[in-house]
């Protein structure tokens, strides 16, 4: 799955279909807010909105390119998918994210037969649902009950038992289930098995009523009943005991950039807050001028960066270091999620009463805060990560936190910039102790470059709490007990987990500033040897090694992009500093006000609010 990257840049396709897409606000356009309002009102997904997905060709996003797909790149399918999920996060899922995830467990583990039927179902225009869960058991995958048993002949499979929650069930052209094929205990009972629905007897199989929810309305949650319903065997993906390993390995693709993915609902989140507090009028100001509103959406602002930042450095390491992704899918999973949440639930205190309105200029934000909830627990709740995490804390801290040769490499934390092409079989199923990324907080600490003011001595400061911080978890996580590794320890014990994030957030950002700091110096200085040379021929440029090169076409130039500046950084570090439990602490003035002007900045030129720049909607 490593061919050649399609002709157009990401961004090239992110900006069609947000030209596609049109003014959100424009009352008259059929995919705007007005329209995915009344769709949520009746419960049902945009069709408009599906049939310009459709004729956009969105399902190649998803689809490999040595499949005939676009897919090659995770960061360039998030951008992407952020268009979508700015608009409604319902289309976000359930026209195409579901898709995605069932895909992924197809790319990581089908044989060649089984890629190339979902691959045609998908670039057809049709849906893959995924079937993990059973209420009876919820995360428990290892207790799941439905079966796919041989029958005597060994070439079939007999298809028994309910699943229940399961996005776009119904509507899917196939499923990928996790089923039980052995009666035995243990891992290695369960696995995998895409199912072509159109080859199924329908007597076999009963739907279940559709489950109503009060986010992501749209998404239409169904389950299904099977009696003695019979597939081939060859439909196992990976073959038969795999299935556990396969979700294992699929989950770190996906919790990443689903997390990603869902920045953007937090974008317009933030837009529809700061159109309100400009445009309303309070003691003969706007609201806009009250220093406690300026404070909440500078705090919002610099949460959103935060958490893009670490979901951006994740999603470029399952390219970079798929051997350690087994560690960040979990604390990106775990941190994302959270920051997102709260900085809607912020921004709704700084709305009041207008925040559930349902008509309006500002009526989506109340569609957006209850879309956004299932971030914290689809396919695994934000408490199901720690429990994932803890018990790797020890070795991480043997292995990798003291040691003075484990770093990330630099492309890591270069956004925007070229990768290797995706290749979903190189996902580990564990890490093994290894972990770069955090580590890499010191080296970069160490090679900090000079600067003066207050941000910066600021961000210096905060690097060297986290540096102190993560040689305080070595010793701390080194000495556990076996009892405090399991479900079972005290919340002491899965505090640890909570400050290892942290130091992983911290040192994403710390990093993805200190490079973009290390470009705009080489930029500088090229431009004056470039000015003192102008009469020289200039050489033929070296190839760039991957994870390193230029930016995406489309993409904003690091050295332009504001990443350069530390008062972002700063500020992200500065709230990551807050108590266990506590709300992330206001910034100082210098901060607050730093980050208030360059939040008005990407409003009014519509540059969005994410990690980097976007291209305004209008541009060409």
């Amino acid at each position: 799955m490593t061919s050649a990257p399609a002709a157009t840049a990401p961004t090239d396709r992110a900006h069609a279909l947000d030209r596609i897409l049109g003014d959100p606000a424009d009352p008259g356009n059929p995919l705007g807010f007005a329209a995915v309002l009344a769709a949520d009102e009746r419960g049902e997904m945009l069709a408009e909105g599906e049939e310009a997905l459709n004729a956009f060709g969105l399902n190649e996003e998803f689809v490999p390119a040595a499949f005939g797909g676009r897919l090659t790149r995770l960061d360039r399918l998030v951008d992407v998918m952020r268009t979508v999920y700015r608009r409604d996060p319902c289309l976000g899922l359930g026209y195409g994210a579901s898709s995605f995830i069932a895909g992924v467990n197809v790319w990581t583990a089908g044989g060649d037969d089984h890629c190339r039927a979902a691959a045609a179902l998908l670039r057809d225009g049709g849906r893959i649902a995924v079937a993990y869960h059973e209420l009876a058991h919820g995360n428990d995958m290892a207790g799941t009950e439905f079966s796919a048993l041989p029958r005597g002949d060994g070439t079939t499979l007999l298809l028994n038992g309910r699943k229940e929650v399961v996005t776009n069930l119904r509507r899917a052209e196939a499923v990928v289930v996790f089923a039980r094929t052995s009666t035995a205990r243990g891992s290695r009972s369960h696995s995998q098995v895409y199912v072509d629905k159109s080859r199924l007897p329908a007597r076999r199989v009963t739907y279940l009523p559709r489950y109503r929810t009060t986010g992501m309305r749209g998404v239409q949650l169904g389950g299904v009943e099977f009696r003695d319903c019979p597939v081939p065997a060859r439909a196992v993906l990976g073959g038969e005991g795999l299935g556990l390993e396969t979700a294992l390995r699929s989950f770190q693709v996906t919790r990443t950039t689903l997390a990603a993915m869902s920045t953007a609902v937090v974008e317009t989140a933030l837009d529809v807050t700061l159109r309100h507090v400009r445009n309303r009028r309070l003691y003969g100001r706007t609201a806009a001028d009250l220093p406690h509103v300026r404070s909440l959406l500078a705090g919002a602002f610099a949460d959103l960066l935060t958490a893009d930042c670490f979901a951006t450095v994740t999603t470029r390491a399952l390219h970079l270091l798929p051997a350690e992704t087994a560690v960040h899918a979990q604390a990106v999973k775990y941190f994302v999620s959270k920051a997102l949440m709260d900085a809607v639930n912020r921004l709704s205190s700084v709305l009041g009463a207008h925040f559930y309105l349902r008509e309006g200029p500002g009526a989506i934000f109340q569609k957006l805060l209850r879309d956004l909830q299932p971030v914290g627990f689809g396919h695994a709740a934000r408490a199901a990560c720690q429990v994932s995490l803890l018990p790797q804390l020890p070795l991480l801290a043997r292995r990798s936190w003291l040691r003075d040769d484990v770093a990330a490499p630099p492309g890591l934390f270069r956004p925007g910039t070229e990768l290797p092409p995706m290749d979903f079989r190189a996902l580990a199923l564990t890490a093994g102790g290894r972990e770069g990324l955090s580590t890499s907080l010191a080296k970069g600490l160490a090679a900090m470059p000079d600067g003066d003011g207050p941000a910066h001595r600021a961000l210096a400061e905060h690097g060297e709490h986290f540096t102190a911080e993560l040689a305080a978890l070595a010793g701390e996580c080194a000495a556990l007990r076996p009892g405090e590794l399991s479900v079972m320890a005290r919340s002491s014990s899965y505090d640890l987990t909570t400050r290892y994030v942290n130091v992983l957030v911290a040192a994403a950002c710390f990093e993805t500033w200190r490079e973009a700091w290390l470009g705009r110096a080489a930029g500088a200085m090229d431009s004056a040897l470039v000015k003192s040379c102008r009469e020289a021929p200039a050489p033929a440029p070296a190839p760039a090694p991957a994870g390193s090169g230029p930016a995406d076409s489309g993409t904003a130039n690091l050295a332009d992009s504001g990443l350069a500046d530390p008062v972002w950084a700063a500020a992200a570090l500065h709230r990551l500093r807050a108590p266990i439990g506590a709300a992330p602490p206001s910034l100082p003035p210098y901060l607050e006000d730093a980050l208030w002007e360059r939040l008005l900045h990407r409003h009014e030129r519509a540059l969005g609010y994410g990690l980097l720049p976007r291209t305004p909607r209008t541009a060409t």
